[in-house]
Formats: structure tokens, C-alpha cells, sequence
């Protein structure tokens, strides 16, 4: 049994017929650049936020960059600059802090609540004691698990700070029956191929229910000006490709029973597991979707795991080996008012199971008797 940590092949013999027929449609039309589908896929996420604007782009990363360039415009500077600080978690995918960076602003690093695996709201509210040069926070719902927004939200009114969601792994997921993304100034999507709404290649989407910011979003997606040949502001070329609107169209109709699915994985797998103590199970926050099924391997143990199920041949995967403040990137362009400790030791212990929302009954049996036959070894 080949155990793969994502089965795109599988899924797409699935929704083969909805996925052909969009395809289809785009080779008969040839509107290649923001064709009807574009359109149409933000509309239709409009509708599945319940927000006013949802902004396509050519990339998650690209969304948060967007965002933070419309956050700063909108205030009157073409970028943030140094000064700004942008408090953030050390432990997340590169491209949120890189793009604090690029927004020119520096990024922050404080401490993560270690069992949800996201930002602590008490680490935000330490550093932002005496701190007058906050602009605002990401939070990053981190594995599909949602951040505590009522936190955040009350201490981002207190401290007058924008908000901007990292709703990249969390598509779908809420925070007491509220969708994420819908809580701050705007939220940054990501369609990567692996994401629980992925596209077939790269895509992002801006979500936001201030048209100022909308707007601003908008034309920095198309080189920076409402008049191509008089732009405003730099720009990007930043695009959804219209054939990835039309793919991403035909299985946004499924992603809410992707999510059922990944759950229904997640609380087999937590049951198999919640007596093996040198495991700890990911928590069971109402709302969460499971973008990745993760625990911690205790006493050092985590990579002879991997090990073990690799020769198994089940997939596994480390999200992620080393945090953001420790990369070159971040040196001398990034501040760590204290030593994330929670972070740090969750990058050595962390441990991403298969939780491919196909997944048949006999695989997931497969992955947790191999799983308990390590640790009863």
C-alpha cells in the first residue's frame, strides 16, 4: 500500500466530468486573461464569505503582499516602511513574512499558543506593551486550525492595528460559526494545488469587506493603475488565469465535503491515537478543517517516525523544520523581541499525517496501525 500525503489524481478522477467540462469551455471561448470565469469564481466566493469583495490573484503569497500594499496606500504611502512593524508568528511558510518584507515593513516574531500551534494573543499583547510603531498583526490560521479572533480583534481595537487574515491552509474553516477571513481588514487566500480548495497551478484571492481596499487590491493586480497606460502606483502583474477561475469554480462545489471528510479522518485518527502518550493530538476547535492532520512526536522520536513510515510507504511531511526568525532571509530585517521557545520546540516535534479527504477506511487503518506499531516498539 502507497500511502500519498495528497492523491490529486484520485480527486480529479472524481470530479473528472465537472473539471473536463470547465476546461472545455475556456478552450471554446479564449479569453485567456480575466475571462467570465474570473468573474464568476469571485462572485461565487463573495457569496461563500458573505463578504462585499473577493479579489483574485496570481498567488497566496501575492494575496498577503497585495493586501498590505492596499493597507498601506490607503493610508497615504506607497509602501510601509521600516518602522512599520507587522506582528506575525515565526512559525508559518516563509511567504508571510517575506511579505512584510516586500510591503516594506518589519516583521515581528512572537511566541505560538503550543497547542493549537498559532499565535498567542498574550505574546502579541507583551510586545505591544510601550510599543508605539505596531501598524498591525497576521495571524496565520496555521493547518486549517483557526486562530482566537476574539482575542486578536479586541486587542487590534485596543491598540488601533489592522488586521490581516493568513487564511492560506484554512479555506472554509470558521471561528465560533464565523468564516476566517472575515474578521480583520482583509484576508489573503492561497489555491495552491495542496490547499483544500487548490487550483492546478498557482492562484490567491484577496477577501475584504472595505471597497477602498478592494479597489486599491484590484489595480495593483493589473500593474498598479485604473488606466493601464497611466498607472497610480507600482504595480504587479498579478492575475488569476482564467483557466485556473474555471478549475477552481468546479471544485469549490466540493470543498465543503472535503472538509467533512478530513474531519471525519482527523477525529478516526485522534480516537486511534488519544492513548499513546508520546503522541499529543492536535486539538478539536470547533471550526477547524483539517488542512493538515498534525501532532507532536515526543522525546525525540519524531524523525525515526518519519523514518519508519516512509518504509511503510506511507507520506509524511515536517510543516515546518526550522521558524521564520531563524532563516537568512529575516536576519537584520526582522525583530524577536524574545526567544519563540514554544515555536522553536514545535518545529522539532511537529509530524503531518495523510489526510487525503478520499482516503479509503482500509488506508486510514493502514496509517494508524503503523503508526502504533512504532511506538509499541
Amino acid at each position: 500500500m502507497n500511502i500519498q500525503m495528497l492523491n490529486l489524481q484520485r480527486q480529479y478522477q472524481y470530479m473528472k466530468n465537472d473539471i473536463d467540462q470547465a476546461i472545455k469551455k475556456c478552450f471554446e471561448h479564449q479569453l485567456w486573461i480575466l475571462g467570465p470565469e474570473v468573474k464568476e469564481f469571485e462572485e461565487k466566493c463573495s457569496e461563500f464569505f458573505k463578504v462585499k469583495n473577493c479579489i483574485s490573484c496570481s498567488s497566496g503569497t501575492d494575496a498577503i503582499v497585495l493586501a498590505l500594499r492596499a493597507l498601506a496606500i490607503k493610508n497615504g504611502k506607497e509602501f510601509f516602511s521600516p518602522e512599520d512593524e507587522i506582528i506575525t508568528t515565526p512559525f508559518t511558510f516563509t511567504a508571510t513574512g517575506d511579505a512584510i518584507l516586500r510591503a516594506g515593513a518589519t516583521p515581528v516574531f512572537v511566541d505560538i499558543d503550543p497547542t493549537s500551534f498559532n499565535i498567542n494573543p498574550n505574546s502579541i499583547l507583551k510586545y505591544l506593551k510601550n510599543k508605539n510603531n505596531v501598524k498591525g498583526i497576521i495571524p496565520v490560521h496555521l493547518y486549517g486550525t483557526p486562530c482566537n479572533m476574539d482575542a486578536i480583534m479586541e486587542i487590534a481595537r485596543k491598540y488601533n492595528l489592522f488586521v490581516l487574515e493568513d487564511v492560506a491552509q484554512a479555506f472554509g474553516g470558521a471561528w465560533k460559526n464565523k468564516k476566517l477571513g472575515t474578521f480583520g481588514n482583509a484576508a489573503a487566500l492561497s489555491f495552491f494545488p495542496s490547499k483544500n480548495l487548490g487550483g492546478y497551478g498557482d492562484g490567491g484571492m484577496v477577501i475584504t469587506d472595505d471597497n477602498d481596499i478592494a479597489e486599491i487590491v484590484r489595480y495593483l493586480t493589473k500593474h498598479g493603475g485604473k488606466d493601464k497606460y497611466n498607472v497610480d502606483h507600482i504595480g504587479y502583474n498579478a492575475r488569476l488565469d482564467t483557466i485556473q477561475a474555471a478549475i477552481l469554480l468546479a471544485k469549490l462545489r466540493y470543498v465543503e465535503d472535503f472538509n467533512w471528510r478530513r474531519l471525519s479522518i482527523a477525529q478516526r485518527y485522534s480516537e486511534s491515537f488519544k492513548s499513546m502518550t508520546e503522541l499529543e493530538i492536535p486539538i478539536m476547535i470547533e471550526g477547524c478543517v483539517f488542512h493538515q492532520y498534525t501532532i507532536r512526536v515526543k522525546n525525540g522520536k519524531r524523525n525515526s517516525l518519519q523514518e519508519f513510515l516512509k518504509q511503510k510507504s506511507i507520506s509524511t511531511m515536517v510543516y515546518y523544520p526550522l521558524c521564520l526568525h531563524k532563516m537568512k532571509v529575516f536576519e537584520g530585517r526582522s525583530k524577536v523581541p524574545e526567544i519563540p521557545e514554544k515555536a522553536e520546540k514545535a518545529s522539532q516535534e511537529v509530524l503531518s499525517l495523510p489526510i487525503e479527504p478520499l482516503m479509503t477506511t482500509e488506508e486510514q487503518d493502514y496509517v494508524i496501525k503503523s503508526v502504533i506499531e512504532f511506538l509499541k516498539k
